[in-house]
């Protein structure tokens, strides 16, 4: 049975939670680990995989400027999925791997996917120095010691009609999301380890539309481990990454369900200093939709954090920024006017 085979029936399997966003967020975990509070994350060890944990992402989004003056997004993105918490080797491994890239303009969005069984180094993330890859796509460090690992990447993708390779450097600190990395995603608790480097300045080269651009820009990546990260009646997630001119950041998301959803954010300062906001602090509302390759999706917001005195609005670069991947979604940079101008991203699932 060759990967995507596999990969379509772990999907299908997981059939009722699709709507999640991606297979099983909400299913049991059964002999998976479970994150716990006060567990200190440590680094460079938790730049890499997590196997006892279900489900686990390396993502980054760049908000980015060509010499044409246009606006452009790109996302890489890496998500490994266990099908039992022990490790294997080679084709006995339990891991599935998963890659998505895209480049937004404001004429298309162009998307890709890979898919990769674990264990025959197809796909995989190792360290020192820190490399995510799946196929001919990476994501690698090029810091030298005593830096990070994450202070300095190369990241490279391709499509059938677009590619990139961008070179990344860090200004700020890492960001332990939530309780110093504890990220609670529902009222009955459900919670991820969670952080993220949201200061990268970027340069490199986009080719999409038949035409190479020279880029500029920043960046925002995250990494994201758990076993069941979200509640069985939560059926989505809106989630934003603001770079505001100021220089500050602001990380937030809302898990749809029957009621009003579950808020969670946190404020980052220019130094890089987070303050987590108390969940519910966050106001997201949907200020206008579009019909999105047959889903009906807002593509604009209002988000509100009173508690900072933010007040703003998201319009997209491209409304039609949907991944029409295995699991679809809606990702795409978006404009910031408000009290906090800037520039940011938006992924919506479930919808």
């Amino acid at each position: 049975m060759n990967v995507r085979a596999i990969f379509l029936m772990l999907l299908m399997m997981a059939a009722p939670a699709l709507a999640q966003g991606f297979a099983g967020l909400g299913g049991d975990a059964q002999g998976f680990a479970a994150p716990e509070r006060g567990v200190a994350l440590s680094f460079p060890q938790d730049h890499g995989a997590h196997p006892d944990y279900r489900i686990e992402w390396w993502y980054l989004t760049a908000n980015l400027k060509g010499a044409d003056g246009k606006d452009y997004g790109a996302q890489w993105t890496l998500f490994r999925s266990a099908l039992a918490p022990e490790e294997k080797p080679g084709w006995q491994s339990p891991q599935l791997w998963m890659g998505h890239a895209a480049i937004t303009t404001a004429e298309r969005h162009h998307s890709a996917e890979r898919v990769a069984r674990g264990g025959v180094g197809q796909a995989g993330v190792t360290l020192s120095p820190f490399s995510a890859t799946i196929d001919d796509w990476s994501m690698t460090s090029r810091a030298a010691p005593p830096a990070d690992e994450l202070s300095a990447l190369a990241i490279t993708a391709a499509g059938e009609d677009f590619s990139y390779a961008l070179t990344l450097d860090s200004h700020g600190p890492l960001v332990r999301q939530g309780e110093e990395g504890y990220s609670v995603k529902s009222a009955q608790g459900q919670a991820s380890y969670y952080y993220s480097q949201p200061f990268y300045a970027v340069t490199g080269t986009i080719a999409a539309g038949g035409r190479d651009i020279a880029v500029t820009g920043q960046a925002w990546f995250d990494h994201e481990w758990s076993s069941q990260p979200l509640a069985k009646d939560q059926t989505g997630w809106d989630w934003f990454s603001f770079h505001f001119a100021s220089g500050a950041k602001l990380m937030g998301f809302r898990l749809r369900d029957a009621g009003e959803g579950f808020t969670s954010a946190t404020w980052i300062n220019a130094g890089g200093t987070p303050e987590p906001q108390l969940p519910g602090a966050l106001k997201v509302s949907p200020l206008a939709w579009a019909e999105v390759k047959g889903h009906r999706v807002p593509v604009r917001w209002k988000v509100s954090l009173p508690a900072k005195g933010i007040e703003v609005t998201t319009a997209p670069v491209n409304e039609d920024a949907w991944m029409a991947t295995q699991v679809a979604y809606w990702e795409g940079p978006v404009r910031i006017e408000g009290t906090h101008p800037g520039v940011g991203y938006v992924e919506m699932t479930g919808y």
